[in-house]
Parts: structure tokens; C-alpha cells; sequence
């Protein structure tokens, strides 16, 4: 169904992984989908850990950090952030770990604040990530200070990370809504005092895809620094805008798994890895098969649940009742799925659920399954029988579908074969 190429060989720093594509990928690029080179490389720094615990009501443990980040890093994630040092000591102790525990890079998040920064170091992460904001609005109706302050600030924090010989990246919060002149002044003197990554946030989730484009193309074209995006989900634009920052020069793209975050929520880990995997055919180095799994322990201890129509992860997301959609998918999977994303390649399994829309060829294949061997006129039968139950608004169970096929007096194989002995 799908198969390995030579050129899509990922060596990660800790480990190799093979990413897999259809073998028919190619097909379905051409015609109007036939350019598939805006991304050939992306980075996933992960922030589930940090942002994603700002959901209001989650709050991770100590060992439900440590099991993320221990998937996450397995999997090849570029950068955990794993929290945020200074908030207690026991957020102190679960960053500092996951920092000795993994493979990856690990990110602590600090204010432009002395104590803040020197609790990042002291944690033992590689990457310091300091914020401040640079909207207006925020700068004086919350942080109740000044541009100048704000320069000053920036500056002396990120000196301080790079006097200490860890890796710095700098955010301008609030990026998508402050005056874009005094932003290029800030970036400019961040540049300066020599940090490593600068992150453009998206903080109110207000960019759209091609705004956000133009501005990643003028910040790229401002610094040497190496650049990072972070998306938030307010009008549902976070994972289109993150591709977007990819797509303009950014190196690397913030996200969070199930799009978990403060308010609507981030650019969507699965979302963004498939779509450059998939859509794209580029290459992120994350091992797809685990993504499903990953979704999984993230909503059980975030307390999130996830959407049965939540993209790539969602329990619908290959799962089909449509009885045109059904056969067709029972014939060739490509027919009604994107065929360069199947459920193999993020761990996941194809479903055929049966209810008011199911056609004979679903029911047909499920009785088939279940060891039963209709004829067309009880398949029928039975047919009629599911979809008046599901337009009930009942959930078609298996003990469903094996009382109608008995009621309906169909003989399993078995039965068969007795009679004919």
C-alpha cells in the first residue's frame, strides 16, 4: 500500500526513521494539485507540555510529563518545550528531567525577567525561549510599560542566555498585531545581542494564511537568526497559518498535540507533520506511525477529549457509513480518502460503521467478516433493518448486525458446511 523511498531516509540525531508514502503519491498531484515543492523540510518544535497544559482545566503530572515527553522524543520531535521553570517547584523538577531524560533538544519558556531566566538555566535546558510583549495594547494595558522598556529588556535577556552558553530564541508577543516598524526594530536589535531563534506568534489567532506569509517573507529577509512560528486557533487558521510560515522561509513550526492550548488552541501536531509529510511530500523526520497513539494518551491526561471529527486523529477521520462512500473505499481505499495519507502511516485503522446512510456493500463485507454467507436478497434485508435502526439515531453495534442476520435466518460458513456434509 505504501512503500519507503530512498530520498524520504530520515537521520534525526537519535534515531533513523524511514518515512513512508503511497506508492501511488504521485498520481494525485497532478493536474490542479501538481505543485509539491513550496516545503521540502520542516521542524516540529512541540509545545504540548507548556501551552497545551494552558487548556483551562489541564494540568499535567509530573509522570504525565515525563510520558509525553518520553513518546515525543522517541518519535523525533525537533524540541519539547517541556514548561515553564519558574511557576513552582514541581514544574522546576519535571522540566529539569525531561532535560536529562531525552534524546531532543528541551525548551524552557522564561519572561524578560531575571528570576524567570535564571530558573530556565538552572533547569538544564538547551533552549531558552523568552517572551515580551510589542503590541501596543499589551504593552501598556498589560504589561504597563513602555517600547523603550520593552527594547531594553529584550536585549539584556537574551545577552544573558547567550552569556550562559545556552541557546536562545526571542518571541515579540503578539507579533501579528504590533506596529510592524517598531517589530523590525525589535528583531533587528535581538539579532544584535545574538539570539539564535527568533518565534513569531500568532498570540489572538487573528493572521491569515497569506498576511502571515507576507510577514514571516520580511522577517526572514530582516535576520540571521534562524526563524520559528506559532499559530493560535481562534478562526480555525493555526495549522494553516504555521504551513504558511514554512512555506515563506521559517525553519520551524510551534505546535501542540490536538491542538491543545490556551482559548481555540494551536496548530495541531498531526495536522501540521501530515500535511507536510503528506500534502507536500516533505520531509519532518517524525516516526507517523506513533501519531495515533500519541493523540490518544495526550487526550487522556490533558482531560481533552478528542473530536470524532478531529483531523488525521479523530475517530471518524477513516471511518466511513456513506453507502456510496463505503463501496467505493471498499473497492479502493483511494476513492474516498486522500490516498497520500492512509491510516497506516499514523497508526490508525480504516472503519466501516454501519447506520442510516450504510449501503449493502458495507453490510455485506461486515456479515462476511462475522463468518456469515448472505445472499444478495438477505443482505438486502438486513440492510433495511440497519439503516431504520440508525435513523433512530441508534449506534449500530456487531450484536446489532448479528441479531438482524439471525432474525433473518442467515447461515454462517460453518452451517454451511455441515449441511452439505
Amino acid at each position: 500500500m505504501y512503500a519507503v523511498s530512498p530520498r524520504l531516509s530520515v537521520q534525526c540525531r537519535h534515531q533513523t526513521t524511514l518515512a513512508l508514502r503511497p506508492l501511488r503519491a504521485v498520481e494525485f498531484f497532478q493536474g490542479t494539485l501538481d505543485s509539491t515543492d513550496e516545503i521540502e523540510t520542516a521542524r516540529v518544535f512541540d509545545t504540548t507540555l507548556r501551552d497545551g497544559e494552558q487548556s483551562p482545566g489541564t494540568s499535567f503530572s509530573y509522570d504525565d510529563k515525563r510520558e509525553i515527553a518520553s513518546i515525543l522524543d522517541e518519535m523525533g520531535t525537533h524540541v519539547i518545550e517541556a514548561g515553564f521553570p519558574v511557576n513552582s517547584d514541581a514544574e522546576f523538577e519535571a522540566v529539569r528531567d525531561i532535560a536529562e531524560s531525552t534524546s531532543t533538544t528541551t525548551c524552557g519558556l522564561a519572561r524578560v525577567v531575571e528570576k524567570d531566566i535564571e530558573a530556565a538555566l538552572d533547569s538544564g535546558v538547551e533552549l531558552v525561549h523568552i517572551f515580551v510583549s510589542t503590541s501596543d495594547v499589551q504593552i501598556e494595558d498589560s504589561m504597563h510599560s513602555t517600547r523603550e522598556d520593552v527594547v531594553q529588556r529584550a536585549v539584556q535577556s537574551v545577552e544573558r542566555v547567550r552569556e550562559a552558553g545556552a541557546a536562545c530564541m526571542f518571541s515579540p508577543m503578539d507579533a501579528t498585531r504590533t506596529d510592524e516598524p517598531f517589530l523590525m526594530d525589535v528583531i533587528d536589535q535581538v539579532t544584535e545581542a545574538g539570539t539564535d531563534w527568533i518565534n513569531i506568534p500568532d498570540t489572538c489567532g487573528v493572521a491569515t494564511p497569506r498576511r502571515f506569509y507576507d510577514l514571516i517573507e520580511k522577517v526572514c529577509d530582516r535576520t540571521t537568526a534562524r526563524i520559528d512560528v506559532h499559530t493560535h486557533d481562534d478562526f480555525g487558521l493555526a495549522t494553516a497559518n504555521a504551513l504558511a510560515g514554512i512555506e515563506a522561509g521559517a525553519d520551524q513550526a510551534q505546535v501542540s498535540v490536538n491542538s491543545i492550548g490556551e482559548r481555540a488552541g494551536n496548530a495541531a501536531y498531526e495536522e501540521f507533520v501530515m500535511a507536510v509529510e503528506s500534502l507536500y511530500q516533505g520531509d519532518t523526520g517524525i516516526d507517523t506511525t506513533r501519531i495515533t497513539e500519541l493523540s490518544a494518551i495526550v487526550a487522556e491526561k490533558s482531560g481533552v477529549p478528542t473530536p470524532s471529527n478531529k483531523p488525521v486523529v479523530g475517530a471518524n477521520a477513516f471511518s466511513h457509513e456513506s453507502g456510496i462512500h463505503a463501496a467505493g473505499v471498499i473497492e479502493n481505499a483511494d476513492t474516498f480518502e486522500p490516498g497520500v495519507m492512509t491510516p497506516e502511516m499514523v497508526g490508525a485503522q480504516r472503519r466501516l460503521v454501519l447506520g442510516k446512510h450504510t449501503g449493502t456493500h458495507s453490510v455485506r463485507e461486515r456479515l462476511l467478516e462475522r463468518g456469515y454467507e448472505p445472499t444478495e436478497e438477505e443482505v438486502r434485508a438486513v440492510t433495511r433493518r440497519v439503516k431504520d435502526f440508525g435513523a433512530e439515531k441508534r449506534q449500530v453495534t456487531v450484536t446489532d448486525l448479528e441479531r438482524f442476520a439471525e432474525d433473518e435466518d442467515i447461515a454462517r460458513q460453518r452451517e454451511r458446511e455441515e449441511v452439505r456434509a
